[in-house]
């Protein structure tokens, strides 16, 4: 039994009770908020500017939200110790970092928010409102997202274009003197890793003559995902030589339906040698090697135009696109599948209509600061704790080899000597990460 003179001390961490507990002391303290993985990913750019500081303590969270199952996990990997969430509220901090609304109005600290995909994709939900789908505002710079009890909740808003200041004009226009266009990590990412292509397609295990064709899905029932029963068939029946096939996946489809069934419901892909791509893993090398993205409306699929290849749509579902979004905008220009014609056809008509810098405005659009994020980043968080930027450039970090794809197998059933379920596991992530089980995604387990 705890002896009940420490129990405070074992249930409050010394990050949070400060003082003789830490051993650096009088450093600005500033909270990672970090509900889903999706979410930690993208302010993984924002928090590793502050790494090196030894003027600064940051301390990491996970609020509660559906689709929070992983992120524990993820940031275990990462080297991170996460402080329950009950822990951190009402408490204060010089700082806070999120990139979702849930809860932050209970955060005891100025607060900056960033967007998480490429641009403003998602509508509003319908049953918040009743306008029609081209009159919805973005979720994510609606009032709903912005405000509690009447008062806007962040004290820095970030966009990654200014043409979101005129949508959060519409929106939310109590919001605009905390808004700043920040920029596009994720596309300053893909940018400054284009000249590594050939490495990249080296370590995907890509030969001479080979193309890949990378599969994006984001999550819901209009995503590729979604509509995976019509689309599975033709990946593994019709798609031959010389493509190699790799399918990425939003993490919301795993913490969602939990991993062991996400698994299960691509066996078939691990047993036919198409590669699946873990969630925690780097997705931006493996779209930087592409020779072709087969995607949907998702971030991803607006991402990969950066890499200028064809792309052919799975779908391109009006109602869930704000239309000022790059996906709207793709969603006007490129070609999208037919179910009733064979997918090699179709392939190849995608590549021979294709031109170079087809969707040059689509890449345009993901940004109107390209290569600034890094510092202008820092620079806002420097500013809002109140000291000087260190002495150095703040810059991208440079992108992780990916991991090897799954060879092709000529027999349905894989190699006698592996399990399918063992095959499901041989794409890795960067090291220190972990592949994606089914414990990872059980959401009961990272309550």
């Amino acid at each position: 039994m705890t002896d009940p003179r420490y129990a405070d001390a074992v249930a409050e961490p010394a990050v949070i009770r400060g003082g003789q507990w830490l051993t650096v002391r009088d450093c600005k303290r500033v909270l990672v908020v970090a509900h889903t993985m999706t979410y930690a990913q993208r302010l993984r750019d924002a928090f590793e500017l502050l790494a090196r500081d030894l003027r600064i303590q940051v301390t990491f969270t996970v609020a509660p939200h559906p689709f929070g199952g992983g992120v524990h996990r993820y940031l275990r990997h990462l080297g991170i110790s996460v402080v329950p969430w009950q822990q951190v509220v009402h408490k204060p901090f010089d700082l806070a970092l999120a990139a979702g609304s849930r809860g932050i109005e209970q955060i005891d600290a100025p607060v900056i928010r960033l967007p998480h995909g490429a641009g403003h994709i998602k509508p509003l939900r319908q049953d918040d409102i009743t306008p029609t789908a081209s009159t919805r505002p973005a979720g994510m710079l609606s009032r709903t997202q912005l405000t509690h009890d009447g008062k806007v909740t962040p004290a820095a808003i970030g966009l990654s274009h200014r043409r979101d200041l005129d949508e959060l004009a519409r929106s939310c226009p109590e919001a605009l003197p905390v808004a700043t266009v920040l920029g596009d990590p994720a596309h300053d990412r893909l940018t400054a890793g284009l000249p590594r292509r050939a490495e990249f397609r080296r370590a995907l295990g890509l030969r001479p003559g080979e193309r890949l064709l990378v599969v994006s899905s984001t999550w819901g029932p209009t995503s590729t995902f979604g509509r995976l029963d019509a689309l599975l068939p033709q990946l593994l029946d019709h798609l031959t030589a010389p493509y190699r096939v790799l399918v990425l996946t939003h993490p919301n489809i795993w913490a969602g339906h939990g991993g062991w069934q996400v698994n299960a419901w691509l066996r078939d892909c691990a047993q036919r040698g198409v590669s699946v791509l873990p969630p925690t893993s780097d997705w931006e090398a493996p779209l930087i090697g592409a020779d072709v993205l087969l995607g949907d409306h998702g971030s991803l699929t607006a991402y990969g135009t950066l890499t200028d290849v064809p792309v052919l749509l799975t779908h391109s579902p009006r109602r869930a696109m704000t239309p000022s979004s790059p996906a709207a905008a793709l969603a006007r220009t490129a070609p999208v599948l037919s179910p009733g014609r064979p997918l090699m056809e179709q392939l190849k008509y995608a590549a021979r209509e294709f031109r170079s810098g087809q969707y040059a405005e689509v890449a345009e659009s993901l940004t109107s600061e390209p290569g600034r994020f890094h510092r202008r980043m820092r620079a806002l968080m420097y500013r809002m704790l109140d000291l000087g930027e260190p002495a150095f450039p703040a810059q991208p970090p440079d992108l992780p080899l990916p991991p090897a794809l799954l060879e092709p197998l000529p027999h349905p059933h894989g190699p006698a000597n592996k399990r399918p379920e063992d095959t499901a596991h041989e794409l890795v992530t960067r090291p220190g990460a972990s592949p994606c089980d089914s414990e990872e995604f059980d959401q009961s387990r990272s309550a």
